[in-house]
């Protein structure tokens, strides 16, 4: 099996890399990358790993940028020090997330994983991401089935204001401030939604576009939101974004 590593610290790539020869000897790593340009660069130039070994803190950014430079089919194992990322790493071909210092049995029952993985979806792991990204049906959602209590209740779409996670969990606010959590991730919910109404603002917040009241300049050429019902703290547009956020608000 072919694998590589994208890990800015040399001495973490390389206890990795012994730790994974520990393992199965049987496993090539084929190249070591330390930044988001060199995975990049790597990956359009070279055919698709078996497996990828994945930092998140890189010394250009976050390792999530690199999704967004180029289609990644492999499966991903994030071997991070921060506990913070696990949602986003799920919403990015993740198998598992281990926290450094990566212990070997840890290491051990990922790589199991993705061998179980593997043997279940014979046709490779690229068919089960797109049997996961598959539309449920035609046009976007209409309404959420929730919780109350030991009850169950129908809130449509356009009553719902924003959706939000916080504590690994995830949760809908509707106009009227009502709260309810909900068993997807994020990404999940929003592959179910209109684009033109609904929004990511960033890795913690689907805004409606009627939930927007005002948008405000912020420090390094961010973007500020302020929406309604209020949130306690600020939700925040980056650099990267403002320019499709203008866009979306713009249609």
């Amino acid at each position: 099996m072919k694998v590589i590593i994208i890990e800015d610290e040399k001495p973490a790539a390389e206890k990795l890399q012994k730790a994974i020869q520990k393992a199965d000897a049987a496993i090539e790593v084929v190249a070591v990358l330390n930044s988001i340009k060199a995975s990049v660069d790597w990956l359009q130039q070279n055919p698709m790993p078996e497996l990828v070994f994945m930092d998140i803190e890189l010394g250009d950014g976050l390792s999530f940028k690199i999704f967004d430079k180029v289609t990644i089919s492999s499966p991903v194992i994030f071997c991070t020090a921060f506990d913070e990322y696990w949602q986003e790493a799920f919403e990015h071909n993740s198998i598992d997330y281990l926290l450094k210092p990566v212990k070997q049995d840890k290491l051990e029952t990922a790589l199991n994983k993705y061998d179980k993985l593997k043997q279940h979806f014979a046709a490779g792991f690229q068919q089960l991401q797109q049997w996961r990204q598959r539309p449920s049906g035609n046009g976007y959602k209409k309404r959420f089935l929730v919780k109350r209590g030991t009850d169950y209740i129908s809130v449509k779409t356009d009553d719902i204001a924003y959706f939000y996670a916080a504590h690994k969990l995830v949760c809908m606010v509707d106009n009227k401030n009502q709260k309810f959590i909900l068993d997807q991730s994020l990404a999940d919910i929003e592959k179910q939604l209109d684009p033109a109404q609904f929004y990511r603002v960033n890795r913690k917040y689907l805004v409606h576009l009627s939930a927007i009241k005002k948008i405000k300049s912020y420090p390094k050429s961010k973007l500020q939101l302020e929406v309604e019902p209020a949130i306690n703290e600020d939700v925040i547009i980056s650099q990267e974004n403002v320019a499709s956020f203008k866009e979306w608000m713009g249609q």
